[in-house]
């Protein structure tokens, strides 16, 4: 059977609010509203990061399809909370050293290395049960590309990461291969 790892679409940016406590903004809802409309039938279990703007996407997707959302702290993003917000144009750069650096822990954010076996041992801890081998991972860009490079042999590389928020890829539960690369939630 098929899994999905979806990333939370568009959220409002406040440097005042901790990064995890960000919720989805009205454009990131509405693309939310979106995946249940090509997931019933589909999806039989709901895994999500702990952070609110994961939460929210998969809350979205539960009530649509009426299943319970199972939430997880160990399918969150990187730990960047060494810095806190940063502007853009600086993040960027951080985000290009993280994965350019796996090894390395840039500005006190979690290793590349360690947050990709952290995110694969969570997806692949939840498919242990046999029951979830339809299921969708509510979470986040970085570590998103961290585990479709895990999944599909591929070095960890920013090359892997999301193509924007809201998005998602396909692979197969039982061998663990991405059949699909990064698409756009539309």
């Amino acid at each position: 059977m098929s899994c999905f790892f979806i990333t939370h679409p568009e959220v409002v940016i406040d440097p005042s609010v901790p990064i995890e406590d960000w919720g989805l903004s009205d454009a990131g809802r509405a693309r939310a509203a979106i995946l249940p409309k090509w997931m019933r039938g589909e999806v039989r279990s709901i895994f999500s990061s702990a952070e609110k703007k994961a939460r929210e996407t998969a809350a979205i997707l539960g009530e649509a399809l009426g299943l319970d959302v199972t939430v997880d702290p160990a399918l969150g993003e990187m730990d960047r909370s060494a810095t806190g917000y940063l502007q853009p144009d600086e993040f960027e750069r951080i985000v290009d050293e993280f994965f350019a650096f796996p090894d390395q822990s840039v500005r006190g954010w979690e290793r590349a290395v360690d947050a990709q076996h952290r995110i694969e041992r969570a997806v692949r801890g939840h498919l242990q049960d046999g029951h979830n081998d339809a299921a969708a991972f509510v979470g986040h860009g970085g570590v998103g590309g961290l585990l479709l490079g895990s999944l599909s042999g591929r070095p960890i590389s920013r090359n892997l990461d999301q193509p924007g928020m809201g998005s998602y890829f396909i692979f197969n539960a039982q061998d663990g291969r991405a059949s699909l690369q990064w698409r756009r939630v539309e």
